[in-house]
């Protein structure tokens, strides 16, 4: 059995995707933003990149419903350029999401040593100048496999644990806001910048960075096959994932730099969480970090059930080994994709947060390759197969492509010394080429079968429609 199930709802999606981008450390490290941008620059570039984001956003939605089929950008790059071009895809971001789990497993105990110190004492051992304590470790392990049998009983499961989380965090923001609002004043938030900043500018620095905070909604074409709603709506919730991240952010940032003075909380340590605390509020305090911890496991999940599903659509590519789109006969979930996915996550995650860095950072790159990807082939798609319309229709590939050029500046930004988004030099470099040199061995070594085959393999019932379009 290789076939998943139907079981997502629209909801669902839209709470796997939203909650997928929003993180766990914008809301802390927003006092650091705040001094070195200026509030303004830190909430009005957030807007920006939504913005930005959106118009990336608009190219996923609509290939998302032209091919409704696990992968998103693996099946999108086959379909327009070919197998060595969705390899690069896929392989780029199978190495951003596998960074991202193994980080979780040793930063998930971090956020709970707030509350438990204990989690930093006994045994330990030091990579990359980093402390991994044995209890810290421990809860990890307890952690990711808790989010491995989420995933392993179904997608419906785990969009529906995301719903409540995510659900969970639209409440503690908006009494965040409704607080910040309503006992701060405009005062302490304008004007927005130091005297010695400059606006304009101080809003455009962060956009980059910030674009990195809106990655993540790219799962929700990742698992559209898995989506059981009319086709049309996979491509809205897409939009939304963006949208109702993107605003999450800026309204829960503006209300920390409303309630007191936006120049004190630049100087606090925990940004949104000291600031309510030292509003007078410390309930909210702890509101602001529960958001945290609630951003750092949704993202877990979400991850989690994107990482086998692009690893299933890569064999069904026939560019990995075929045992990777076994489905489970009941669950209908990737099992050995999943116990490959646990494998990677634990097995890296020994690590600890210092050397996940330079993995994580590697991954930023990946993703706006992806992003680029993603634009360029539905400008190809459209070109090859003028015919073929889906569901959801962006009525011009200009903003797509506009899109696609600021993930290309983003993608260069990251190679070039110097710039916010740079990588360290030599750790995160090195990590970039192994990661490339492994994928080229894997490509190498793929067999060279059929690629109409594995294109038919890929779009499951979705490939009469390209060979009608075609004809």
């Amino acid at each position: 059995m290789t076939e998943l199930q139907k079981r997502i709802s629209f909801i669902g999606l839209v709470a796997l995707g939203a909650a997928g981008v929003i993180g766990t450390s914008w809301i802390y490290t927003n006092s650091k933003f705040f001094a070195a941008y200026g509030a303004g620059g830190e909430i009005f570039g957030f807007v920006v990149a939504t913005v930005i984001a959106s118009l990336i956003a608009l190219a996923y939605a609509e290939l998302s419903t032209v091919f409704p089929r696990a992968g998103g950008e693996v099946v999108y790059t086959y379909v327009a350029f070919g197998k060595t071009t969705s390899f690069i895809a896929g392989w780029a971001l199978v190495g951003a999401y596998l960074a991202s789990l193994a980080f979780y497993v040793t930063a998930s105990s971090l956020l709970l040593a707030w509350i438990f110190p204990q989690l930093e004492q006994g045994p330990y051992y030091v990579i990359a100048g980093t402390k991994i304590h044995l209890p810290e470790l421990i809860v990890g392990i307890a952690i990711t496999l808790l989010v491995f049998l989420v995933n392993y009983y179904g997608a419906h499961l785990a969009s529906g644990i995301q719903i409540v989380m995510f659900g969970t965090m639209i409440v503690l923001g908006l009494l965040l806001v409704i607080v910040g609002f309503t006992h701060g004043q405009a005062s302490n938030f304008w004007p927005a910048w130091s005297k010695d900043m400059n606006p304009f500018l101080s809003t455009m620095r962060f956009v980059l960075p910030a674009m990195t905070y809106l990655t993540g909604f790219e799962l929700v074409a990742v698992l559209a096959e898995e989506a059981n709603m009319p086709v049309r709506k996979i491509g809205i919730s897409v939009i939304l994932s963006v949208v109702l991240a993107g605003l999450f952010y800026t309204i829960v940032l503006l209300s920390s730099a409303w309630v007191i003075p936006w120049q004190e909380t630049a100087k606090l340590k925990l940004g949104t969480i000291d600031a309510f605390k030292v509003a007078g509020f410390p309930a909210l305090g702890w509101a602001a970090y529960f958001i945290s911890v609630l951003g750092l496991v949704t993202s877990f999940v979400g991850l989690f059930a994107a990482t086998p599903r692009l690893i299933l659509s890569l064999s069904r590519a026939g560019v990995l080994p075929q045992t990777f789109t076994k489905t489970h006969p009941k669950y209908g979930t990737p099992v050995n994709a999943l116990y490959l996915t646990l494998g990677f996550a634990l097995g890296l995650g020994w690590l600890g947060k210092g050397a996940m860095v330079w993995f994580l950072d590697m991954g930023g790159f990946a993703i706006a390759i992806a992003w680029v990807l993603a634009t360029l082939s539905l400008i190809k798609i459209r070109k090859k197969y003028p015919n073929l319309r889906g569901a959801y229709r962006t009525s011009a590939t200009l903003l797509p492509l506009i899109g696609g050029i600021v993930a290309i500046i983003i993608a260069i930004a990251t190679l070039i010394p110097g710039t916010p988004l740079s990588l360290a030099w030599p750790y995160e470099y090195i990590v970039l080429g192994v990661w490339a040199i492994v994928g080229v061995i894997l490509y190498a070594k793929a067999p060279k079968g059929n690629e109409e085959e594995a294109l038919k393999n890929l779009l499951g019932e979705y490939y009469e429609a390209i060979k009608k379009a075609s004809d």
